[in-house]
């Protein structure tokens, strides 16, 4: 069994979506339909946004997901946070020192958590 390598997530509006995460990943998404999109993310793993009302078998939520991106330092943790609060995302953490590193979550369109954090910094 391979490590997983595509997170897909649910969302009201995938083209609303792919304009928010091309704006923050910096690139083009590799698909795009009205009701799905997927993004090639440098990591090898594929980020994939679904149009909730047509998942099958039904999609549960919309929002409510995390995605991590592990960063280098506290310093990068506070300038990303900075970029997307310059951007407009809703923070719904301020940086902060917790126990498995110094974090921050902003929120994407549909609710679903951004974490940027600094493994081991504090």
């Amino acid at each position: 069994m391979s490590d997983p390598n595509f997170v897909i997530l649910y969302v009201k509006n995938p083209t609303d979506s792919v304009v928010f995460y091309a704006d923050l990943l910096g690139k083009a998404p590799v698909e795009a339909s009205p009701t799905f999109a997927m993004f090639a993310l440098d990591s090898g793993t594929m980020l994939g946004l679904w149009a909730a009302h047509t998942v099958e078998p039904a999609a549960t939520a919309v929002g409510g997901a995390e995605v991590a991106f592990a960063v280098d330092g506290i310093e990068t943790v506070k300038s990303v946070h900075a970029t997307w609060s310059a951007k407009g995302l809703k923070i719904a953490q301020a940086p902060t020192g917790m126990d498995f590193g110094f974090t921050f979550v902003a929120l994407d369109p549909d609710g679903h958590r951004l974490r940027v954090f600094a493994p081991g910094a504090a």
